[in-house]
């Protein structure tokens, strides 16, 4: 059973920036693309961002397009979400997630394995 563990969140001023970390264990997740999502209060989780399984090809909601970039380390079984120009309207909790599917998905139904998530707050 893989075991994914998001850390790096915490409490930001707007404008600045966060990394975040995934952590699988119990099997090797290079055979899987990832996932980044957020799930503010009150609202449905969503998609943030997304890679292929060997790192090369990556998508991003609009949201965030041009201030995260996702990143992964096969070899450390590691996949990264660097966040800069944090805006208040990015506070959720950030989890990371396997796809099920080939190509990157941006439907949640098509990822499993969900981490316990990790609390990013951006202040204005």
């Amino acid at each position: 059973q893989v075991q994914l563990v998001e850390s790096g969140g915490g409490l930001v001023q707007a404008g600045g920036s966060l990394r975040l970390s995934c952590a699988a264990s119990g099997r090797s997740i290079s055979t899987n693309a990832m996932g980044w999502f957020r799930q503010a209060p009150e609202k449905e989780r969503e998609f943030v961002a997304g890679i292929s399984r060997s790192g090369s090809d990556t998508n991003y909601a609009d949201s965030v397009k041009g201030r995260f970039t996702i990143s992964r380390d096969n070899a450390k079984n590691m996949v990264y979400l660097q966040m800069n120009s944090l805006k208040p309207e990015d506070t959720a909790v950030y989890y990371c997630a396997i796809a099920l599917t080939s190509g990157i998905p941006k439907n949640i139904n098509f990822y499993n394995y969900w981490g316990q998530g990790a609390q990013v707050t951006v202040s204005s």
